[in-house]
């Protein structure tokens, strides 16, 4: 069965960084686009960011560009999401999550088949 395995997450003081993977296995990973997505306490799911299946194409929230970067190694099967000058308001529970190729919808999660158990990220003040 499809299997997406979140790791990387930890507790790091403000304006540090942390990189998370996400490992997939039980499926063509190179056809599928990926996305990241985070969930804090009392909120709802909300994007982060996504990558199609070939690479070509990135898209992240408002909130997080510039300091996050998306990339998948489909050689190895894995996600990556490296995030730097990281903020209190980015703690959440990171979720990776896959989809079949197609167009459009990468920010919204019901239009993802798969989802990782997701990884905790702590940020302090």
């Amino acid at each position: 069965q499809v299997q997406l395995v979140e790791s990387g997450g930890g507790l790091v003081q403000a304006g540090g960084s942390l990189r998370l993977s996400c490992a997939a296995s039980g499926l063509t990973f190179s056809r599928y686009d990926m996305g990241w997505f985070r969930q804090a306490p009392g909120k709802e799911r909300e994007f982060v960011g996504a990558i199609t299946w070939t690479g070509e194409g990135i898209y992240y929230a408002d909130s997080v560009k510039g300091r996050f970067t998306i990339s998948r190694d489909n050689a190895k099967n894995t996600l990556y999401l490296q995030m730097i000058s990281l903020k209190p308001e980015d703690t959440a529970v990171y979720y990776c999550a896959a989809r079949t190729a197609q167009a459009g919808g990468f920010m919204n999660p019901h239009w993802y088949n798969y989802w990782g158990q997701g990884t905790q990220v702590t940020v302090s003040s």
